[in-house]
């Protein structure tokens, strides 16, 4: 059975580490700092919601059946 494996580093991968495992088998998968930070504010690792924003707009669709009454 082939093996996977996931190598993350905090910084950035150089392109010749990129180019060489489009190469290799089994696969790896490189996640650099940038797509782990991405990764845990997706699945809510290792973070905490520090402030939320609501962003309000006007409901045009509410006013227009208003007028119709």
């Amino acid at each position: 059975m082939p093996e996977e494996g996931v190598r993350t580093v905090t910084g950035a991968f150089s392109a010749e580490a990129a180019s060489y495992v489009e190469q290799i088998e089994p696969k790896v998968v490189l996640i650099d700092g940038r797509r782990l930070a991405e990764l845990m504010v997706d699945f809510e690792v290792g973070i905490s919601t520090a402030r939320t924003f609501h962003v309000k707009r006007v409901d045009s669709d509410y006013f227009d059946e208003a007028d119709e009454a």
